[in-house]
């Protein structure tokens, strides 16, 4: 669905203005007693990486705020900085509320203790008192699914168990700021639909939540604003979308020797997603579907920019990310109409589908390709739908099939 803006009056509750950080790498290390006897008068030579250049951006209270970049831009060295990590060389920063980092799930726990230990002692370290630690544990074992392990040392979980019960810690902070880094798809699909949920409720709070990520749908699904970082240098900071669009562009540019010519298939964001619901027999939006019944769907996608000769394919997946179907439409035209959508007007992708799934969650994404540059064609997928499919289950599988198969006893010859 369509992002939530968050208050514009809210108040800023981190100022980071000027940021520079600068490493020293070294360009021969001397990492042996021999090396140190046989050279004792080598002198150690560096290289400098400015890895942050005058970085300043405002983050308000309540805002899910994305930060993108390729590898080595600067972005995780940001977050560091943010959450105490690192110390900036140059300019300052200013935070209100209690901030708690993520940089890595898992970090912090101590693996000879058990699972019930160490969610104590993450919470005192977290700056609960022991009496709320324990108080919550129940809740962080159920959210993780982990109760029957509890007493079990974290060195004999296995890392699915692990990232389940780091996740489970972080969602139960009480901070104010969370600072997180790469850690969004995590455990199995049911789990991870169980942490897309929490998220979508998070963001709708109070609290302040800092991304950083490479995943671009997860910037547009979540973020209310992003920022793009580019060889330490803040290139551009606002609306999910833009950024996406140029973080595609940028890469591409990149890996075509700086040029945006390339071939075959190209990541792009030029639309974007305007409504989208299901809907009952009425036309009135409905969030789920029973068994049986047709899938009534009504999506409306924006051009962000002129898109000539769009294809738009519907694809609908299940929890597991396996592909149940799809079907793909172009344009409808009327006679001596052009085959192009102006940038800002927007289509309207709508009908129903016979509904052959099994209960279950399933997601449908919509496909936007165009024409590009000649021998390109540039495409988007946008997360359109979530929703469950409930009622009695008739037989295994994902679909239900129509079919004409009976099992009858043969009879020997003979008889």
């Amino acid at each position: 669905m369509p992002r939530a803006e968050p208050a514009e009056a809210a108040p800023v509750v981190i100022e980071a203005r000027d940021i520079d950080k600068t490493f020293r790498i070294p360009s021969h290390r001397i990492d042996s007693i021999k090396e140190r006897a046989v050279h004792p008068l080598a002198r150690a030579e560096y290289r400098e990486l400015h890895a942050l250049n005058q970085v300043s951006f405002d983050i308000h209270r309540g805002e899910f705020f994305g930060i993108v970049g390729r590898n080595g831009s600067g972005k995780s060295t940001l977050l560091k900085i943010l959450a105490s990590i690192y110390r900036a060389d140059a300019g300052r920063i200013s935070m209100a509320g209690r901030v708690a980092p993520f940089i890595e799930l898992g970090v912090g726990f101590n693996p000879d203790l058990t699972a019930r230990q160490n969610i104590v002692l993450n919470g005192v370290m977290m700056g609960l008192s022991q009496r709320e630690a324990r108080r919550r544990l129940h809740s962080v074992l159920e959210f993780g699914e982990l109760e029957e392990f509890a007493d079990l040392k974290l060195k004999n979980y296995s890392s699915g168990m692990m990232v389940r019960l780091a996740f489970s810690v972080m969602i139960q902070s009480d901070a104010d700021i969370l600072l997180i880094d790469e850690v969004l798809a995590v455990g199995d699909a049911a789990f991870q639909q169980k942490c897309a949920d929490v998220l979508r409720e998070m963001r709708e709070g109070d609290r302040t939540i800092v991304l950083v990520t490479h995943d671009m749908a997860s910037v547009q699904t979540y973020c209310h604003r992003a920022m793009l970082i580019d060889s330490g240098a803040l290139s551009y900071i606002g609306d999910p979308e833009e950024v996406a669009q140029r973080y595609y562009r940028l890469n591409f540019a990149r890996a075509n020797g700086g040029s945006e010519q390339g071939n075959g298939l190209v990541p792009d964001v030029h639309a974007r997603l305007a409504a989208a619901r299901l809907e009952n027999d009425a036309g009135e939006a409905i969030e789920n579907v029973e068994v049986g019944d047709p899938i009534r769907l009504r999506i409306v996608i924006e051009a962000r920019e002129e898109l000539v000769q769009p294809v738009f394919s519907l694809q609908c997946l299940s929890a597991e990310g396996v592909q149940v179907f799809g079907l793909i439409r172009t344009l409808k035209l009327d006679r001596g109409e052009a085959d192009r959508i102006a940038a800002g007007q927007q289509v309207r992708i709508s009908g129903t589908i016979e509904n052959p799934l099994t209960p279950g969650r399933y997601y449908i994404s919509c496909w936007v390709a165009r024409n590009r540059n000649p021998g390109d064609v540039a495409f988007q997928v946008i997360n359109a739908l979530d929703f469950v499919v409930f009622g009695q289950r008739k037989g295994p599988g994902v679909v239900e099939v129509r079919n004409e198969v009976e099992a009858v006893r043969e009879t020997r010859s003979g008889e």
